[in-house]
């Protein structure tokens, strides 16, 4: 079974009496005071952090059981709500917004006897690949102070990497959890759509976005994920069937395990490096008794260029609401027009404006067959030539990221190739499919390079049993009997 990570250690510990919650939150809060130079977070909560681990440490002295992320700090993308704390999207529109009722996710770690710590920066709505379009400025790359750590979760991940948090949610539409996982070296997992609730998280793409964790190991994310997912009555899009348990899932091998290599996601465009991590783990997954073959997800190619299709237009519909007059910022001008124009130029950033516009001309008279529409039926194929994969295949293989973290800056001139940053991993938030990026070892400069296992429709335990494989073929970590040694992380 794959080594404890830094989340079950601390739960253990604090579930039997071995530690204190607030030693585990005071702890926490000391690094991310600490490391304020990153630019996670754009609120810690301290005071109500070290109330809830003195709660926890009380249930546990009185003989009760918290459960399972028992005084476990966790840290919460900026755009899930939490009651009496600003939720920001990290955008001016929402200045002063203070939501009044928390998301079921929120609910859930509570439950669970987690501590939420504070709110973490992203891009803007969650529109961008490096945390660089945030109202309260860049998150950096704790690997790489220089280099962005990805987005839009860019504040979770770098939270993690940093060792600020031991967990972190955070949410997915085109690669937000993924992608940023990849560029700073950890774990980072999107549910099946519906597996785990959206009421909540403030709208991007609302057929799209999915809440999911970022942890320093796969048992980590597991943990996580076994605590909010779950049918929801409050998301009329939640999956009425239990999610399972994946203890199995973990301590499983891969022996028989059927992998396919995804071989329109490793063509042009793919960094030498990265292409080189993904084979090393194709070759691993072989070695320990998988059956590896390539694959054809012919559909893939088009993922990118329907997602900027449907996320815009979706993105258009959603952000319509901030008008200055329900919530959040308002400029004054002399009409209600005007102000309605003024509001939303001052409090929308570059990146989202240029989404709103991109998705209203979509949906507009005359447009809307030719590319909304069409966007549609392309999604459709990306459903069915998955479906055509699984067929063949238990999981699919593929790179996370394009390229290892870049420099600040880079690619701010250029939506294009910002946009490009996602090619590897919008199929799966279009068709549905969980999706998980482990590290697996290191390209250029040393910096990380993820690897993702992609899984179809609710088959979360499968692709936990193969991220828990990579990721023991990796570290050396204690395998089921038949596992190879572990594989060279250099590049």
């Amino acid at each position: 079974m794959s080594a404890a990570g830094p989340a079950a250690a601390i739960a253990s510990a604090v579930r039997a009496g071995d530690r204190s919650a607030i030693s585990a939150v005071e702890e926490s809060l000391a690094a991310i005071d600490a490391a304020g130079e990153l630019g996670a977070f754009n609120a810690v909560t301290a005071e109500a952090a070290l109330a809830r681990a003195g709660a926890i440490d009380r249930a546990v002295e009185a003989g009760e059981d918290p459960g399972p992320l028992a005084g476990v700090p966790v840290a919460l993308k900026d755009n899930i709500c939490t009651r009496g704390v600003p939720t920001t999207c990290s955008s001016r529109i929402l200045e002063g917004w203070v939501p009044p009722y928390d998301a079921t996710v929120v609910d859930l770690l509570g439950a669970a006897g987690a501590v939420i710590v504070g709110k973490t920066n992203m891009d803007e709505f969650a529109m961008g690949s490096s945390t660089e379009n945030s109202a309260f400025g860049p998150t950096r790359n704790p690997c790489d102070p220089e280099r962005v750590p990805g987005g839009s979760s860019g504040g979770s991940a770098a939270a993690v990497a940093g060792g600020l948090t031991p967990l972190a949610l955070a949410s997915d539409t085109g690669g937000s959890i993924r992608q940023p996982a990849s560029l700073c070296g950890v774990v980072g997992m999107k549910p099946t759509y519906g597996r785990v609730s959206r009421y909540g998280l403030v709208a991007f793409a609302s057929s799209l976005d999915q809440i999911g964790p970022m942890a320093s190991t796969v048992g980590d994310a597991a943990l996580l994920y076994s605590a909010i997912a779950g049918h929801d009555p409050l998301d009329s899009t939640s999956i009425p069937e239990p999610a399972g348990d994946l203890t199995g899932a973990l301590a499983g091998d891969v022996d028989g395990l059927r992998v396919g290599v995804v071989s329109e996601l490793c063509g042009d465009g793919i960094d030498g490096d990265v292409r080189a991590r993904l084979d090393a783990a194709a070759t691993a997954l072989a070695s320990a008794g998988a059956q590896v073959g390539e694959v054809s997800v012919p559909a893939a190619v088009f993922g990118l260029s329907a997602y900027f299709l449907i996320a815009p237009a979706e993105a258009s519909s959603n952000l319509a609401r901030y008008d200055g007059v329900r919530y959040g910022l308002r400029v004054p001008a002399p009409g209600a027009v005007d102000m309605n124009v003024a509001t939303r130029t001052a409090g929308f950033g570059d990146e989202v404006k240029r989404r709103i516009m991109l998705g209203t001309f979509a949906l507009s008279a005359g447009y809307y067959d030719a590319y909304y529409g069409k966007a549609q039926k392309v999604r459709t194929l990306v459903v069915r030539d998955f479906a055509a994969a699984y067929e063949r295949f238990d999981v699919l293989l593929a790179p996370t990221s394009p390229t290892v973290a870049f420099r600040f800056g880079e690619r701010t001139a250029n939506p294009l190739a910002m946009y490009l940053s996602d090619v590897c991993t919008v199929a799966s938030n279009l068709a549905g499919h969980p999706a998980i990026s482990v590290p697996f070892g290191s390209g250029s400069d040393g910096l990380p390079v993820g690897v993702q296992v992609l899984a179809p429709a609710l088959g979360e335990h499968v692709m936990f049993r193969a991220a828990a494989a990579l990721e023991r073929l990796l570290t050396g970590a204690q395998a089921p009997e038949g596992a190879t040694e572990p594989v060279e992380a250099k590049p």
